[in-house]
């Protein structure tokens, strides 16, 4: 897999660059948001680079990197993973907001990264076949309230105006929704929607949680069971 790997600390992508490649990446290296956003663009003959993930650090020299996040989101479907220092929730939702897959904290673990650029990567070659399911009208749409999720498309609308959602969003919003009121476990729906069972991704599914509540203006939509895990509770129509 190509990974473009946006990092303006020459020593820091050095050993991150060698780390990666025993795992199989070829490392394009960005030093800057202006050669990050160069990386992406399509060639003299039209053809656009082919990235599986973009690893994106936030403390860039030349412009702020959620500038750059939103930059690359225009240009790319391309996963984004974000490296920032700062580990407040608002700040990952802000950055969930741009268009960012995931994120990582600093000082993050070696495993970890790699763990969240696999998982981002297998989720980034679009929905899988999806049957009839309670809720749908025609086995690819789900009518909830006013909410629509159009599963082929991946698009979602609220009273007929379209919401924007990262790939993850999608994936964790069309699970809940397809048995609304019924409880999932945090770790069943770590394994559907990251596949993976790794303890740390639980942290992640929180901020994707409260950026759907805030994306979609309806706070009481997904609800926390304590404990458990989380259920869709739709809305009135």
């Amino acid at each position: 897999m190509r990974l473009l790997l946006v990092e303006d600390d020459d020593h820091v992508a050095a050993a991150l660059s060698a780390i990666l490649a025993k795992h199989g990446f070829a490392v394009t290296h960005a030093r800057n948001g202006e050669e990050a956003l160069q990386a992406v663009l399509p060639t003299a003959h039209g053809e656009r680079p082919s990235y599986g993930v973009i690893l994106l650090d936030l403390g860039l020299p030349d412009q702020d990197g959620y500038q750059v996040c939103g930059r690359i989101r225009k240009l790319t479907t391309t996963p984004v993973i974000m490296v920032t220092a700062r580990g407040d929730v608002r700040s990952r939702i802000h950055g969930l907001n741009l268009g960012a897959d995931d994120y990582v904290v600093k000082p993050y673990d070696p495993g970890e990264l790699l763990a969240r650029i696999h998982a981002v990567s297998r989720r980034s070659t679009g929905p899988e076949e999806t049957g009839g399911t309670p809720g749908t009208t025609d086995g690819t749409r789900l009518r909830l309230g006013s909410v629509t999720i159009e599963l082929p498309t991946r698009r979602v609308s609220v009273e007929g105006e379209s919401v924007q959602l990262t790939r993850k969003e999608f994936d964790l919003l069309a699970l809940l929704a397809q048995r609304p009121g019924v409880v999932f476990r945090r770790e069943q729906i770590i394994s559907e929607v990251w596949h993976t069972s790794w303890e740390g991704t639980g942290r992640t599914l929180e901020v994707h949680v409260a950026s759907l509540r805030s994306k979609l203006r309806m706070p009481a939509l997904i609800e926390t069971v304590r404990g458990v895990g989380y259920r869709l509770v739709a809305p009135a129509a």
